[in-house]
């Protein structure tokens, strides 16, 4: 009798435990399941539910054999599958039926990954089709080059976006973003690219006006291929493994770029150690987005309304000491670039100004964020300030948008942190 494995998880997260075993090779993997909801029990109830739980784990563990499963390192090997070709309808319609039946959808008309169109995008890098970039969880599913342009036509991405999504995908697989987390949890967060450098301007990303709303292709197609890659590879089915309680519109696409043009300080990829030269992609866990309308010209008195706007209770960031970002307008940058402020010190002064007293979270998150942020904090009473990040540098900050006074509140899913890439150097396509 080997050691055995098990999943303990609550009844509302049975699906998700069953289908990340049956993902990892392990369908008849054990489960102890615990009663939910849980916040809502008494004390007393909460000690029977854990004395329950003890009890199924140790007779899990005596009775079950050791599941023989792949662990979810084994798709970062070097090399991958070759995607198989298959026998699909042919017309539009019947293709798009073909992909909701198998679940590969995400509610939009797809593009068929045809072998062409497939090829077309491959002679945009010059990995092999077989290189695994990354594993994506929460299935752990090996995200190869091939397997990411595959997405990329679904998506209707052109064959140039190829390097850049690479990039992407590699940044979602770092551990300090924390995709598991992400792809599986209640919350409302999206994985969001923002692409600076020269890619940006060569393929039309927009950082300008409307860059989080409709009318640029690139925008769109490359935020919704990284949510197919996720859904596909990564096994995040809604309703499945992927639990949000609501989810956002963001969770189809959500991408952009800095408008560096518009921007007084170093862009996002300088400040984060790129040569200004290089092209990068930075995947951001974002929560959602928050408009900030104020025609505030004196540079205290909108740092003053911008950081009463991060300061709210149901926070993660709050909770977790996590990463709040700010797309500022040009206008609003221009104000705070006029006053002589770097973006260090807008960091700074935001930092210090949105920490928030504890005694405004409720009951319940006041008892967690005693526990999530008390070794950085230290005791915490009511009267406790609360920073939204660990520190200044934890605020991120990049200049997007046309003319307008609004800027952008990006809260975050608090255990995440942004992760950059540098995009590869296009291949010369084929002639």
């Amino acid at each position: 009798m080997g050691l055995a494995g098990m999943t303990i998880c609550s009844t509302a997260f049975e699906t998700l435990g069953r289908a990340q075993a049956k993902a990892l090779g392990c369908p008849d993997l054990p489960l102890a399941i615990i009663p939910h909801p849980f916040g809502l029990r008494t004390r007393e109830q909460v000690r029977r539910i854990a004395s329950q739980c003890a009890e199924d784990i140790a007779r899990i563990a005596r009775e079950a054999e050791a599941p023989v499963g792949r662990s979810p390192t084994n798709a970062e090997s070097p090399r991958g599958r070759r995607a198989q070709r298959i026998e699909a309808p042919g017309d539009h319609d019947g293709f798009n039926r073909y992909c909701r039946d198998r679940r590969w959808s995400d509610g939009l008309p797809h593009v068929p990954p045809t072998p062409a169109r497939v090829d077309a995008m491959l002679r945009h890098t010059r990995r092999a089709p077989e290189d695994v970039v990354a594993a994506i969880a929460p299935a752990y599913g090996a995200a190869t080059v091939e397997g990411i342009a595959i997405n990329a036509v679904l998506a209707g991405c052109d064959p140039e976006y190829l390097p850049l999504l690479i990039a992407a995908v590699e940044a979602l697989g770092d551990a300090t973003f924390n995709l598991q987390g992400i792809q599986a949890t209640t919350n409302s967060v999206a994985p969001w690219l923002i692409v600076n450098g020269p890619a940006a301007r060569r393929l039309g990303v927009n950082g300008g006006l409307n860059c989080l709303g409709q009318g640029s292709w690139a925008n769109a197609t490359l935020g919704r291929a990284v949510r197919l890659i996720l859904q596909n590879i990564g096994g995040a089915l809604p309703g499945e493994m992927d639990r949000a309680t609501q989810g956002q519109p963001g969770k189809y696409t959500f991408c952009c770029a800095e408008n560096e043009d518009g921007n007084p300080w170093d862009p996002l990829h300088v400040e984060r150690g790129y040569p200004r030269p290089s092209s990068t992609v930075t995947v951001v866990g974002a929560a959602g987005t928050l408009n900030m309308n104020t025609h505030a010209k004196d540079a205290d008195d909108l740092l003053r309304v911008l950081a009463d706007t991060l300061a709210h209770p149901t926070s993660n960031d709050y909770h977790f000491g996590g990463e709040p970002w700010i797309i500022l307008s040009p206008e609003h940058a221009e104000v705070l670039k006029l006053a002589g402020l770097t973006k260090a010190d807008v960091k700074r002064r935001l930092w210090e100004a949105s920490r928030m007293a504890a005694s405004r979270f409720a009951a319940r998150d006041y008892a967690r964020a005693r526990h999530t942020r008390g070794p950085e904090l230290g005791v915490m009473t009511a009267d406790t300030q609360i920073p939204a990040a660990p520190t200044a540098d934890g605020i991120g900050i990049i200049v997007a948008g046309g003319p307008g006074t609004h800027s952008v509140y990006v809260p975050t899913f608090g255990q995440t942190r942004a992760v950059t890439r540098e995009v590869e150097v296009e291949a010369e396509p084929a002639r």
